[in-house]
């Protein structure tokens, strides 16, 4: 890269890195003793798991009971907590297949990070169908399996059903992909090991790839068909997980806005805990030279594009409403905002659609404090979007007298607590078994210096 190309595009690996520094910064969190930053978040992620486990043990030897839903209010805090997970799991795949099929170099630094976060994501957000059927040891009755019950099949036509196959597909393709894009770095990371049962992992790990330009051939093709794949997921899965509320005919719920406001939610959750991610591991796993400035300003320019669809998306539900003449539609967008849950409904404005908005200086998009904030502060706004969307939809429907609020119970906040200590448990433990950031990649990009080669007195009396 020429000294002008520098001052138009900033390099994409700070430091003059050489491809040995590479491996060696990338690979040093593997093998160095964890920092104590480090034993406290797992710690505290930890502490929040077996939380949650001691939760959900316990609501299954008692029964769902123990939740505060009611006779009105059905839906509430495991459905949220469902429709949040899977949201944060859609960045994964946006950076990594959506991102390297535009040929977007930047990528390299964040694709891995987010990729493993994908799959964390969508194991945390499939815990929450399991204990919602009461029974969650008999989970393979959604499965369209012969059985000796008689014609007792699953109900295709069940909006429910389609995220088990949605989501299942899902968490295949991406754990594929990732798997995929990880084996250049696990033969490398074979090499680097000393003979014993961490190169014999790294060794079955990585299939044999031995780093010829027919392997790399190989590699290239399987990972771009996988791309492809992936993409249209990124848009199918949130789009049946929104048909869970719009095939209902309840107020709120019956819109065909939901589908791509999902989509633009999903996208615009998982991207703000990609950052945040990516904040925490540039600085305790010391990556500043790799997840650069650059890295930060390019997510929130994504970050506040998805922004400004979601509050679009918004204000364009409020309009139908009004527009519609449907007194119901009116009732429930007047009492979304000002009925009892309207604390709730204001923190989901304020945190997705206002606060955002400071990212349009680019002072704030390279103050990393800021960022950090931003990103936590849209994470708090986008649970609560889907919390407004399920509660006050359900909490006052068409008879009066059936009206009743909610209140979430103690289980069902450890829950929450507890999904969040799996979240950054596997995080972590991620961190401490592969490369956080794609070494083979980030090589393909660097703009590595060669050593300057002495010429011969043989080569000279030739080009003379």
């Amino acid at each position: 890269m020429s000294e002008v190309d520098q001052e138009l595009r900033p390099p994409l690996v700070l430091g003059d890195k050489s491809l040995a520094d590479i491996t060696d910064d990338i690979a040093a969190p593997m093998v160095a003793t964890p920092s104590r930053l480090w034993w406290f978040g797992f710690g505290l992620s930890s502490a929040a798991l077996v939380l949650g486990v001691a939760a959900v043990s316990y609501q299954i030897a008692v029964g769902i009971g123990t939740w505060g839903l009611n006779r009105t209010v059905g839906w509430a805090f495991d459905i949220t907590n469902f429709v949040f997970w899977v949201g944060i799991g859609h960045a994964g795949t946006l950076i990594s297949a959506v991102l390297f099929l535009f040929r977007q170099k930047w990528r390299t630094a964040v694709n891995r990070s987010a990729e493993a976060m994908t799959l964390f994501a969508v194991m945390c957000a499939g815990i929450f169908p399991l204990i919602h059927m009461g029974r969650p040891w008999l989970f393979f009755w959604t499965l369209p399996y012969p059985n000796y019950r008689g014609p007792l099949w699953v109900n295709f036509k069940s909006p429910l059903l389609w995220d088990v196959f949605a989501i299942s597909t899902y968490l295949l393709i991406s754990a594929v992909f990732w798997y995929v894009g990880l084996i250049p770095d696990l033969a490398t990371m074979r090499d680097r090991s000393r003979p014993g049962w961490r190169r014999s992992i790294f060794s079955f790990l990585s299939l044999g790839w031995n780093g010829s330009a027919r392997t790399w051939h190989h590699y290239e093709t399987v990972y771009m068909l996988l791309a492809g794949l992936a993409t249209p997921l990124v848009f199918s899965v949130h789009t049946i997980v929104s048909m869970d509320f719009a095939t209902a005919v309840i107020p709120g719920w019956h819109t065909t806005i939901f589908p791509p406001y999902f989509v633009a939610g999903a996208i615009f959750s998982g991207l703000a805990m990609v950052l945040t991610l990516m904040l925490i591991a540039r600085k305790t796993m010391h990556l500043e030279d790799y997840i650069t400035l650059s890295h930060v300003e390019r997510m929130c320019k994504l970050m506040l594009a998805m922004g400004c669809i979601v509050g679009l998306a918004y204000c364009t539900e409020f309009f139908i409403a009004a527009y519609s003449g449907n007194a119901y539609e009116q009732f429930l967008f007047r009492n979304r905002a000002f009925g009892p849950f309207s604390w709730a409904f204001f923190t989901m404005f304020t945190c997705n659609v206002i606060i955002p908005h400071v990212l349009w200086f680019r002072a704030v998009r390279r103050n990393l404090l800021a960022v950090f904030v931003v990103a936590i502060v849209v994470n708090i706004g986008m649970w609560f979007e889907r919390f407004v969307i399920i509660v006050t939809s359900l909490h006052r429907d068409f008879l009066p007298s059936s009206w009743s609020y909610y209140i979430p119970t103690s289980i069902e906040v450890a829950t929450l607590i507890g999904s969040f200590g799996l979240f950054f448990t596997c995080f972590l433990l991620f961190c401490r078994v592969a490369p956080a950031i794609a070494i083979a990649e980030v090589k393909g990009v660097a703009n590595v210096k060669k050593a300057p080669v002495e010429e011969t007195p043989e080569a000279k009396e030739a080009v003379a």
